[in-house]
């Protein structure tokens, strides 16, 4: 059974930070402060909790190493994305014992696709069929020299990095875990914990506001689900001092952003958007919770934006000298024009580019022989097209 927090002098826990020094969350005539810190505790033990979301980042890491070895079977790969407890698909045995997967949660957040099953299963077979591209066209092909219509693979200028591309040019490894970035990371984020609906879903109102608990557990159910939202972003980082880069999805990319000087100060907007937003469901103000919700919606979305952007004119300037950087940068650009799909403008139930606009642009782009004659013009026109729905320039993004 959940358990109610009785005591007033434990309720005045819950407005306190974790850190040694807690300094002042809550201050008088109902205002909220974050605390310096991601950190939240009851009876002295902290009550944030996202276990889930770093299991599943560090499966996602291993999957992109495992998407590079080619003497892995699809079978094995497909086994790693939608992996069954105990089955033996992951390096660390944890991840082995562990009931969860990426799979399972890719296109299935409460609010994209809780009643359009069909998107979902489209999505996720779309990973599968990426991922069966990469065993039965990139990995047959591991020595052989890539050409127009031709897989294989393809160096950088200057000796520098092999590529590993479709007859089109496009790495399907960089379509996936780019893709996931979207699908998976910012659809459960935004688009899933961080939505009233799971929020706020049956008693979690009442019981957050009467302190009970979830069973066997330290936390109430809606500090959990914010929780969970930002273990998607912080899953395998500290999350008292961030340092960011430490995995390769959302963690990774916010670093990116926050590194280029037109965009400095994201990376503290969206950590102080979180905590803010956190120390709102322990001082029950909903409003306030559901205003920070919309700043992360726009600060991640713009990520995903940024992102595609900048590949696509790294890969536009690469295109004439140097086509296996252009390929690799513009098989990043693709996964993220695919994550577009998944981001969510705030203050409303749609993504910055619906499932459409994201088709026809990867459509365009894989036209013909793909990559190999793509026009700068082309990507040129798409990143006008993404910066134009959000608050950046093309010249902001590009380097």
């Amino acid at each position: 059974m959940k358990k109610a927090i009785l005591s007033l002098a434990i309720l005045t826990l819950i407005f306190t930070s974790c850190s040694d020094d807690d300094s002042g969350d809550i201050i008088n005539n109902n205002t909220v402060e974050a605390p310096n810190t991601y950190s939240f505790e009851r009876n002295g033990e902290s009550t944030v909790d996202f276990n889930g979301q770093t299991t599943r980042i560090q499966m996602g890491d291993e999957f992109d190493s495992a998407l590079m070895d080619n003497t892995l079977t699809e079978a094995e790969l497909l086994s790693m994305f939608a992996h069954q407890e105990g089955n033996a698909d992951f390096s660390d045995a944890q991840l082995n014992a562990s009931g969860k997967n990426m799979r399972s949660k890719t296109a299935a957040s409460r609010d994209y696709f809780f009643t359009n099953s069909t998107a979902s299963n489209a999505i996720k077979s779309q990973f599968d069929t990426w991922i069966s591209g990469q065993v039965n066209e990139i990995f047959t092909a591991w020595e052989d020299t890539a050409a127009e219509g031709v897989a294989g693979q393809i160096q950088e200028a200057g000796g520098g990095s092999i590529r590993y591309v479709n007859a089109k040019g496009l790495e399907y490894n960089q379509a996936i875990i780019k893709g996931l970035i979207g699908a998976l990371m910012t659809d459960q984020m935004l688009n899933n914990y961080l939505s009233p609906a799971v929020l706020d879903e049956a008693d979690n109102i009442a019981n957050n506001d009467n302190g009970i608990t979830e069973e066997g557990k330290n936390y109430t159910t809606m500090e959990h689900k914010w929780d969970e939202a930002f273990g998607y972003l912080y899953g395998d980082d500290n999350p008292i001092n961030p340092q960011l880069g430490q995995d390769s999805f959302l963690n990774k990319y916010l670093s990116r952003v926050e590194n280029d000087e037109d965009f400095t100060g994201i990376a503290q907007e969206v950590y102080d958007a979180f905590k803010l937003g956190r120390a709102a469901i322990v001082a029950k103000d909903y409003d306030l919770r559901d205003q920070q919700a919309e700043i992360i919606r726009e600060k991640i979305s713009e990520i995903i934006g940024i992102r595609a952007v900048f590949y696509l004119q790294q890969g536009k300037n690469a295109l004439a000298t140097n086509k296996g950087a252009a390929f690799h940068d513009l098989s990043e650009g693709f996964g993220f024009i695919y994550s577009l799909q998944f981001t969510r403008q705030p203050n409303s139930n749609s993504p910055y580019f619906n499932a459409t606009e994201v088709d026809n642009m990867l459509t365009t782009l894989l036209e013909g022989n793909g990559f190999w004659d793509v026009s700068e013009q082309t990507l040129d026109d798409f990143s006008t097209q993404i910066a134009a729905r959000f608050n950046f320039t093309v010249e902001q993004a590009k380097d």
